[in-house]
């Protein structure tokens, strides 16, 4: 009933809100030197007893009030500055993005970022914010903790095992022994520092990037002195269709571990690859997407180490069948590799199914009330179902 009540309260704000004029687009000064554009959301949920929600940023996406500001900065027809803050909960304040991006030739489509650049990799992490999210929830991919940590390892197999399912607040005996939450497959939430260059050529779109962490970790500084590669390309090959691409690979143990185990050139990388697809046609958006990853990880401080898999698969769909209004549905698993062992055979992490379905209205172009119901299944964990309603009034500019 609380709920219910909550829904009301929601779409009611959400009607007051398209009563008065607000902003719907970016502001500019200085003759489109300067823009400033925005976004906020409020999403509300029952409170998620399973944590399948909660976030690298120690937050419940379901459950959240969340607010950012972009800015750009054209100093030259070369140079421009771009930053965005953020800030959950209104709990903190985080600087997502501060780079600077240079166009050597500027009639050409050649672009060189400096600093806490855009994703590389994926298709799901330019998008995490804002209306392009069809639904409430992210993506398994995106968000989902498993119990690996870069300054933590497992002295055993079995310690690995007995963490299933506990992502939200993990702990191992080597390295950083305070629980704390583990990494996902890919960080949609953190974007990473480094440089990266991007282009285009007739349906083709190409970016490469170097940077300090890795998918899974995204990174200011170096806390292992090695660095990622990462690559992304999507092809265009007809109206509607877009076909995309992305590799990375980099160090993802912190040096805190490092120095506990036997010195060597060991690599105990992280290698992600990833495929997606988007088709759409009149009111209808389909996107399909498929990523794999593999932590190269110590058990224990012999030197012993072992490849810990997962893959990740996602369908979504999107249908407009009334003015303003809309219907989305969601499909997605999360699996992992068998390991051994003294006393039991199983994944490494508790494989988790995620269904979404819901629907959003635009109250007006730049404002959207969404609901959706989230069920969630996990072999593994102190809560193994979960089904939420959730609510979202979500505006930009």
């Amino acid at each position: 009933m609380r709920l219910i009540h909550v829904t009301a309260l929601v779409l009611l704000a959400a009607t007051g809100a398209a009563a008065q004029t607000i902003p719907s687009e970016p502001i500019t000064f200085g003759e489109g030197r300067v823009v400033l554009s925005g976004d906020a959301s409020l999403s509300i949920s029952p409170k998620d007893e399973g944590f399948f929600n909660y976030s690298n940023y120690e937050q419940t996406t379901l459950r959240q009030f969340s607010v950012g500001m972009t800015g750009l900065f054209r100093l030259s027809d070369r140079l421009s500055l771009l930053g965005e803050l953020r800030s959950d909960n209104l709990e903190y304040v985080t600087a997502l993005a501060l780079y600077a991006r240079i166009r050597p030739i500027p009639d050409k489509q050649l672009d060189i970022q400096i600093g806490r650049i855009p994703p590389t990799f994926g298709s799901f992490s330019r998008r995490g914010y804002g209306h392009d999210n069809p639904l409430i929830g992210i993506p398994l991919a995106y968000q989902y903790l498993t119990s690996l940590r870069a300054d933590n390892a497992p002295a055993d197999a079995d310690e690995l095992l007995r963490m299933r399912g506990r992502g939200w607040l993990s702990n191992f005996s080597v390295g950083n022994v305070r629980p704390e939450p583990g990494v996902p497959l890919v960080s949609s939430l953190t974007w990473d520092t480094g440089v990266q260059i991007s282009s285009r050529w007739r349906m083709i779109t190409a970016a490469a990037a170097v940077t300090n962490g890795t998918a899974s970790n995204p990174r200011v500084s170096d806390d292992n002195s090695g660095k990622q590669f990462a690559a992304r390309v999507t092809a265009s090959p007809t109206i509607g269709l877009t076909i995309g691409g992305s590799f990375a690979r980099g160090e993802f143990l912190g040096r805190q571990v490092r120095s506990l185990l036997p010195a060597g050139d060991r690599d105990y990388d992280q290698r992600a690859g990833e495929i997606d697809v988007e088709y759409s046609r009149g009111h209808l958006l389909v996107r399909a997407e498929t990523a794999l990853s593999s932590w190269r990880m110590p058990i224990g401080t012999s030197g012993a180490a072992m490849d810990l898999r997962s893959t990740a698969t996602t369908v979504e769909g999107r249908y407009a069948f009334a003015p303003g209004w809309y219907a989305a549905t969601r499909v997605e698993h999360l699996g992992f590799n068998r390991i051994a062992g003294a006393t039991q055979t199983d994944e490494w992490e508790a494989p988790v199914t995620r269904v979404e379905a819901g629907g959003g209205y635009y109250v007006q172009r730049n404002l959207i009330a969404k609901a959706a119901l989230q069920i969630n299944r996990r072999d593994g964990g102190r809560v193994t179902r979960s089904q939420l309603l959730a609510v979202q009034l979500l505006y930009w500019f």
